[in-house]
C-alpha cells in the first residue's frame, strides 16, 4: 500500500466516524453529508460522493476517471444523545478544516472524543430528566403536588429504561413502559389525593418522552431533499408516540378496570396571568433537557433564557387567537431565529440550542387529552390528535425557518452548495478546504553594490573658430 492510499482509507474513515456521531446524534442526514465533505475537502478528497441513509453512510471517491472508486460504508447505530460529544466533534472538523491540527491528530482526538465517558455521571442526567418533569408540571398548570410527583416518576421511568435498553429492547417498548409506568402513578395519586390533577402528571411524562425523538431532523431531512432519510426519521417518530400511546391507553385501561375515574383538563392554562408561571416553568425544562442530554455548562443559562423567550411569544399569539399550531409556530420562529448567534457564543452546534429551546412547546397534554378522549369514544379525540401533530410539525419547520433567516442576516451562508440547500445546524455551512502551505523561501542576504570604475568615454570633437575639428 503507498502512502497516497494510505491516506485516501484514513480520510474516508475519519468521516465515516464524524458522520456517525452526528447522524446519532439527531442532526440532518444536509447537515451529516457537510461535515464529511469538509474533512474530506480539507484532506485534498475532492468530488467525492456521500450517501446518507438513516442507519448507513456511504462514501465514495475517484482519484482519476480511468481508476475504480473507493466506496466505503459504515452502520449507524443508536446511542444515547450525548450533546457533549456532538460538540467536540464540531470543533474538531473546524479545527481539522482550518489546518490546526493533522489527520493522524485528528483520528486520535476522535478516538478520544467516542470512547471517553459522560462529562457528567449517569445519575445527574437522571435527575437532569426529574427536574424537566418537574418543570414542565409549573408550565401547565400544576400545583406542588404535582410537579414532585411528576419529578419522581421521570426519574422511575429513565431508570427503568436505562435497565431495558441495556437488555437490547427496542425503544417502542420503552415508550410503552414509560407511558405506562407514567400512568400508573398518576392513578395512585388520584387515588390518595384526588384533589391533584393526575392529568398534568401524565402530561409532564409525555413531555419527557417526546423529547427524545428527533422530529427536527425529520422536518429537516424533508424540507432539505433527503425524502427516504426522512421517511424513516418520521416513520420512527410515529411509532414511539405510538408506543407513548399504547402505554398511557393500557394505564387508562387499568384504572378503569379497578374503579377509578380520571379526568382531563377541559382547557390548557394558556391566558396572559399564567405567563410568568409558564416562563419559570419553561426556563427550567429548557435547561434540564439539555443537561441531560450532558450539553456543556455555558449552555444552560443562554437555553434557559431562550425556552423563557419562547413562551413569551407563544403566549400572546394564543390571545390572537391565531392557534396553536401557529402560536407554536411563532415561538419556534423566534428560537431558530435567535439560536444561531447564541450558539456561535457559546462555541456549540445550533442544534443544541435549537432542540432544547422547543422542548417546551411540545405537545404532551394535547396528546393526553386526544388519547383521553379516544378512550372515552368521543371523536373529539382525532382533531385532538391531528392537532398535536400539526404542532409537532409546526415547532420543527418553525425552527428551521428561523435558521433560514438568522443564517443569511449573519453573512454566513454566502456560497451554500447548491445541493445541500438549507441551513446547517451542525458544523461548518459549506465544505472548507485545507489553506495550501506555501514553501517558505529563503532570503538572501544583500549584497552591497559593487564599486564599478568610471567609464572612459572618447573625446568629444569640436569645431574652431574656422571650422577647423579639434579635440
Amino acid at each position: 500500500m503507498t502512502d497516497d492510499q494510505r491516506s485516501i482509507y484514513l480520510t474516508i474513515d475519519l468521516a465515516l466516524r464524524v458522520g456517525e456521531v452526528v447522524l446519532a446524534s439527531g442532526a440532518g442526514a444536509a447537515d451529516t453529508t457537510s461535515m464529511m465533505l469538509s474533512v474530506t475537502s480539507a484532506a485534498g478528497l475532492r468530488n467525492c460522493e456521500i450517501d446518507v441513509t438513516f442507519t448507513s453512510l456511504t462514501l465514495s471517491f475517484q482519484s482519476e476517471p480511468d481508476t475504480p472508486p473507493e466506496t466505503h460504508t459504515r452502520q449507524v447505530r443508536y446511542r444515547e444523545i450525548d450533546y457533549s460529544r456532538l460538540t467536540d466533534v464540531d470543533h474538531l472538523v473546524r479545527q481539522f478544516a482550518a489546518a490546526e491540527i493533522d489527520l493522524d491528530e485528528a483520528r486520535r482526538q476522535l478516538g478520544t472524543i467516542v470512547t471517553s465517558g459522560h462529562p457528567y455521571p449517569r445519575w445527574a442526567s437522571t435527575l437532569g430528566w426529574g427536574c424537566m418533569a418537574g418543570g414542565a408540571g409549573i408550565l401547565i398548570g400544576g400545583d406542588w403536588i404535582a410537579c414532585v410527583v411528576a419529578f419522581c416518576s421521570a426519574m422511575i421511568v429513565d431508570q427503568l429504561n436505562r435497565m431495558v435498553s441495556r437488555r437490547r429492547i427496542p425503544s417502542f417498548y420503552q415508550q410503552v413502559l414509560g407511558g405506562f409506568l407514567a400512568t400508573v402513578i398518576a392513578v395512585g395519586i388520584d387515588r390518595v389525593s384526588p384533589q391533584t390533577s393526575a392529568s398534568l402528571i401524565v402530561a409532564a411524562a409525555i413531555i419527557v418522552l417526546l423529547a427524545g425523538i428527533a422530529i427536527v431532523g425529520a422536518v429537516q431531512d424533508a424540507l432539505t431533499g433527503f425524502y427516504v432519510t426522512a421517511s424513516a426519521r418520521s416513520f420512527e417518530a410515529i411509532l414511539l408516540t405510538a408506543g407513548i400511546i399504547a402505554g398511557v391507553s393500557a394505564g387508562l385501561g387499568l384504572a378503569q378496570a379497578v374503579g377509578i375515574e380520571l379526568t382531563v383538563q377541559a382547557l390548557d392554562p394558556l391566558g396572559l396571568s399564567h405567563l410568568p408561571t409558564a416562563i419559570v416553568g419553561a426556563a427550567v425544562v429548557s435547561a434540564a433537557f439539555a443537561f441531560a442530554c450532558f450539553a456543556p455548562w455555558r449552555t444552560l443559562p443562554p437555553v434557559a433564557a431562550l425556552g423563557a423567550l419562547g413562551q413569551v411569544a407563544f403566549r400572546p399569539a394564543i390571545e390572537l387567537n391565531l392557534g396553536i399550531a401557529w402560536g407554536s409556530a411563532t415561538a419556534a420562529i423566534l428560537v431558530g431565529l435567535l439560536s444561531f448567534s447564541i450558539a456561535a457564543r457559546v462555541r456549540v452546534p445550533p442544534l443544541v440550542i435549537v432542540v432544547s429551546g422547543i422542548v417546551p412547546l411540545l405537545p404532551g397534554l394535547s396528546i393526553y387529552r386526544g388519547l383521553f378522549q379516544l378512550f372515552r369514544e368521543n371523536p373529539v379525540g382525532v382533531t385532538s390528535m391531528f392537532s398535536a401533530a400539526a404542532i409537532a410539525v409546526a415547532l420543527a419547520a418553525g425552527v428551521i425557518l428561523g435558521e433560514y433567516v438568522a443564517q443569511p442576516l449573519a453573512r454566513e451562508a454566502r456560497r451554500l452548495e447548491t445541493r445541500l440547500a438549507g441551513p446547517r445546524l451542525v458544523g461548518p455551512l459549506r465544505p472548507k478546504r485545507r489553506p495550501r502551505e506555501r514553501p517558505v523561501r529563503e532570503r538572501r542576504p544583500r549584497e552591497w553594490p559593487r564599486e564599478r570604475p568610471p567609464r572612459e568615454r572618447p573625446p568629444r570633437e569640436r569645431k574652431g573658430p574656422g571650422g577647423d575639428r579639434t579635440t
